[in-house]
């Protein structure tokens, strides 16, 4: 990664003033739908979906450093962010060919780094599935295309995040005890293909290399790993890469953050290690129309995801202390040795 200025300055405007990217990360399109769907008689319509964006980023954005948002249906909640909050935009198409296991990677048809860079987006993210053990073909094509984006984002000077989703085209169920078992190899695999410096990624959006239901003393049913083994995962990944990362939620429950953090915290890794957080905010999913979501929203239903965002910053100023204490600061430099990044997932 080669940080210019103007790459520095994108990064200060996505961090907090501490040097963390606590990202309410709400680019969800497909899923949203489908969601939204289940709780109204009608197919949810653009401007709906745009709506809702809108309301989140008014609500939450003043509790969050930066946001994750799509052109598709996010841009009028680009005009709503805080004053203080960054901006990031996805260039990925939402979803996959379900038909194919080779889950193959797309660009927005009328988009690219220039544009999104003209709509005051801060840095580019692009989603990208990936199996190590796929043929070597699909994972050249894989490559070739993130090769293409990294070089866009350099053209422009904007900082390019690269959100893996590792998966095993073999095993359908990603929950399961059997892919639990392959998780590790999978997520660390992926983090050290992409590392390469021809990829031009300045930060990695991963997932944790474990699956945190299936660890001892976490989980409720069958154990995969050990804690120590879960440690060492932590500690592999963590050694797998020299670019500053950030742990996605991947759907895991508030709830179980805490845990999770622990877990990360038990590899004593503290050098570019970052923290995730869910926040599950429910809203249109929850309700029939936005006009009662309006209400919800006006009454104080998103209390208990300011209390998230709220506690999940506090364990995220901790860690980031016991970070500076080894001079790891994120204002100075962004690389392996220095700085802290983090976020804050939702949905």
């Amino acid at each position: 990664m080669v940080l210019t200025e103007q790459k520095r300055k994108y990064m200060e405007k996505l961090s907090d003033e501490n040097g963390i990217i606590s990202a309410l990360a709400f680019d969800q399109r497909g899923a949203l739908k489908r969601l939204m769907a289940q709780h109204q008689e009608a197919e949810p319509t653009v401007a709906q979906m745009e709506e809702l964006k809108v309301l989140v980023a008014e609500e939450l954005t003043p509790y969050a450093s930066s946001m994750l948002l799509d052109p598709e249906y996010g841009l009028p909640a680009t005009k709503a962010l805080d004053k203080n909050a960054g901006l990031l935009l996805a260039y990925e198409k939402t979803g996959y060919d379900t038909s194919s296991t080779k889950r193959l990677p797309d660009c927005l048809d009328v988009w690219s780094a220039k544009r999104i860079k003209e709509q005051g987006a801060d840095a580019v993210k692009f989603l990208l599935y990936y199996d190590v053990d796929s043929s070597e073909e699909l994972n050249q094509q894989k490559q070739a295309y993130i090769e293409r984006v990294g070089s866009e984002c350099v053209a422009e000077d904007i900082p390019f995040f690269l959100e893996i989703l590792a998966y095993d085209e073999k095993i359908a169920d990603a929950s399961s005890a059997e892919y639990a078992k392959v998780k590790p190899h999978k997520v660390i695999g992926a983090m050290k293909v992409f590392s390469d410096p021809r990829f031009n990624i300045d930060v990695l959006k991963v997932e944790v290399p474990v699956n945190v239901k299936y660890v001892e003393g976490f989980g409720d049913g069958e154990v995969v790993h050990t804690k120590e083994q879960a440690a060492a995962f932590f500690k592999e990944q963590d050694e797998a890469t020299n670019l500053p990362y950030i742990y996605l939620s991947a759907g895991v429950s508030a709830k179980l953050f805490p845990r999770n953090t622990c877990v990360s915290l038990m590899s004593q890794v503290l050098t570019s290690t970052a923290f995730f957080a869910d926040v599950r905010l429910g809203l249109a999913v929850s309700k029939t129309t936005l006009s009662k979501v309006k209400k919800q929203l006006a009454s104080g239903f998103v209390q208990q995801d300011l209390k998230n965002i709220d506690e999940l910053n506090k364990v995220l100023q901790k860690n980031s202390y016991l970070l500076e204490r080894k001079s790891l600061k994120f204002v100075k430099k962004i690389n392996k040795s220095e700085g802290l990044h983090s976020e804050t997932d939702m949905l």
